[in-house]
């Protein structure tokens, strides 16, 4: 999935024996001058839309106060916009296609900013472009989800995997990508910040040995519990190439970023805290070190307050909650561990139930549960340092309609809220 650029010269049929020559001064207009300058002039130049007319999402994300809690979705951009299967059907891509052409990749992300009020775009992209650029196969077959058809056998295989990547070269399209996008919502006047994200070393590593989502399951925990040194060597590979890639992603422009470890359910406590926690404290030590003011999400899916706890003390501005716990119990559980350290607790994100925005009116709510569930939400969680979410991604069979709906009464009822504070 990396982009290359080849050259090619010809000589002219007169063209004589090359001779050697002194190398020449470049004058004030050679190639070499121009593209010092030209460089040069594009580190000064401030990138596409460096500060966003809508900058609510990055103030909710660093615990600042905000007139209106912001809301962007998990999977927002995809199946179950009427436009984007329109496009591939245009384009004639499937999407990891369309994942290596950083116009489709643009394309893409701002899809749903045109169509809702949506205070933040997030990188159209997939979770295992790592594992990709780290020399693991990587389909996705209609209907059958993330398969990796070679999996890591054992520890023999760690010489298929790269020591580290060179993000620039094996995932230089993403990095375009994120330029390209900026341009764009610039461009078109959306004014919205944009979130880049990476997997987390867990969840690649989940994958890379053979685990899915619905095969293989013990994959990930049988491959540590007979190869602890070999999965920790892999782990500490991958947090590497993480740690490069959202530092280049933050280089070219998003706004903050978010860590996804999506893969909790197939792993317990306590590998948890003895494999997975270090990559993820390390990943927000490093790009904190890096850049402190980029506001740093994370994810530990399934994982309950042992995730949330795990991702506050690790440095983690925001964390997310799932539908496992309600927005005060989450609230309570961060308020918790910050005192045992004697600091303050950081932002929450979270957790609507997707299953109301289903098209079909048996399987879904209508615009008056909508409603309901979105007061009792942000009455959990209260509006300030919040960002407003799904507990779990679209999955394709949502209504465009209901989503508006949800994205709309999220930002009625919390400016409501807010202004009843003061």
């Amino acid at each position: 999935m990396s982009a290359s650029l080849s050259m090619s010269a010809t000589l002219s049929p007169a063209a004589v024996a090359p001779r050697v020559s002194a190398p020449r001064r470049a004058s004030a207009r050679s190639p070499l001058r121009l593209r010092a300058a030209q460089t040069a002039e594009a580190a000064t130049k401030p990138s596409a839309n460096a500060k966003p007319a809508n900058d609510t999402m990055i103030r909710a994300a660093k615990g600042e106060k905000v007139d209106r809690t912001p809301v962007w979705l998990f999977r927002q951009a995809g199946r179950h916009l009427p436009e984007y299967m329109a496009y591939k059907e245009t384009t004639g891509k499937n999407f990891l296609e369309l994942l290596k052409d950083p116009k489709d990749v643009a394309e893409c992300t701002l899809q749903p900013a045109r169509r809702y009020d949506i205070d933040a775009c997030i990188l159209f992209s997939d979770i295992l472009v790592i594992a990709e650029a780290m020399n693991i196969d990587v389909e996705m077959p209609g209907g059958k989800g993330i398969l990796v058809p070679h999996p890591l056998a054992g520890p023999e295989d760690l010489s298929r995997l790269p020591e580290t990547v060179d993000v620039q070269d094996k995932l230089g399209h993403v990095i375009e990508a994120v330029k390209e996008i900026n341009r764009a919502i610039e461009a078109e006047n959306l004014g919205v910040p944009l979130i880049g994200f990476s997997a987390a070393p867990w969840t690649l590593f989940y994958y890379m040995v053979g685990g899915s989502s619905k095969k293989n399951t013990d994959a990930g925990k049988r491959w540590m519990a007979e190869h602890p040194e070999a999965s920790r060597e892999i782990l500490d590979r991958l947090t590497t190439v993480v740690i490069d890639y959202l530092d280049a992603q933050i280089n070219a422009g998003v706004h903050m970023v978010q860590v996804f470890e999506a893969m909790c359910e197939h792993i317990d406590e306590p590998d948890f805290h003895e494999f997975a926690y270090p990559c993820i404290e390390r990943i927000a030590r490093e790009i904190k070190a890096r850049h402190p003011d980029v506001p740093l999400l994370g994810f530990a899916r399934d994982a309950g307050a042992y995730g949330l706890e795990a991702l506050q003390k690790a440095g983690y501005d925001v964390m997310t909650v799932d539908r496992v716990m309600a927005g005060d119990e989450a609230r309570a559980c961060l308020a918790k561990e910050a005192a045992a350290r004697g600091s303050e607790p950081g932002q929450v994100q979270g957790n609507f139930n997707p299953d109301l925005l289903h098209k079909d009116p048996e399987k879904g709510g209508d615009e008056a549960a909508i409603e309901a569930a979105v007061r009792e939400m942000i009455g959990a969680f209260g509006p300030q340092k919040y960002i407003a979410n799904l507990g779990s991604g679209l999955m394709g069979w949502e209504s465009p309609e209901k989503v508006a709906f949800l994205v709309d009464t999220i930002h009625k009822v919390s400016e409501e809220m807010i202004a009843a504070e003061k």
